[in-house]
């Protein structure tokens, strides 16, 4: 396993994370009584994910360039 597959995969872990937390502060605000401050934690904890997710896409190709 080369470096920057172990990258690709703690990556992909940390956006499933930050994705299922944010939904889940979602889902805590709305049935709990979490509020406004649940529902900022978890639109902050998407946006994360969906940061993640936009540098997971930009990794460089395992390979080299050109092929």
């Amino acid at each position: 396993m080369t470096l920057l597959t172990a990258h690709r995969i703690l990556i992909g872990a940390a956006i499933a994370f930050f994705a299922f937390y944010g939904l889940w502060e979602f889902a805590g605000a709305s049935g709990t009584g979490g509020g406004p401050a649940g529902m900022a934690r978890g639109a902050v904890s998407l946006l994360a994910a969906g940061g993640l997710g936009i540098y997971f896409l930009t990794l460089g190709n395992p390979r080299g360039r050109g092929e």
